[in-house]
């Protein structure tokens, strides 16, 4: 890995990743949380579209979820200007991770067998990659 300037260790650079892809998938679970407030929306028939376009702008977990997704920005473009993105985006995988854990733990959700191996590879290759 490249770190662009003296005073950046590979060390900050990776803390610095880990912090944008956590924040990034804090804010896809309080995005879901919030679509999942406003409820389906009929893609065929425009006013179930604009009652949806409607709620999102107003739904304070939607804003949330998306002002997270501002701030993981902001961290990455910071990644982006310290380390290859080589480098750096294949990190952006340990979002699957932590996403599949988070939506079992916090949602509920039934996470399949398979999808636990795809996100021990995953993994695997996330660890081989930051080694580089």
């Amino acid at each position: 890995m490249k770190v662009k300037d003296e005073g950046g260790s590979s060390i900050n650079a990776l803390l610095l990743i880990i912090i944008s892809v956590s924040i990034a998938v804090a804010g896809q679970l309080v995005l879901k949380l919030g679509a999942e407030g406003i409820g389906q929306v009929n893609l065929g028939n425009w006013e179930s579209i604009r009652h949806f376009l409607l709620a999102l702008v107003s739904s304070p977990q939607v804003l949330l979820g998306l002002a997270l997704y501002g701030l993981s920005a902001v961290i990455w473009l910071v990644v982006l200007s310290r380390v290859d993105l080589s480098y750096a985006y294949p990190m952006v995988a340990i979002s699957y991770v932590l996403m599949l854990i988070l939506s079992r733990l916090l949602l509920n959700e039934d996470v399949s067998l398979t999808r636990w191996i795809g996100v021990a590879i995953i993994s695997l290759g996330v660890l081989i990659t930051s080694r580089s």
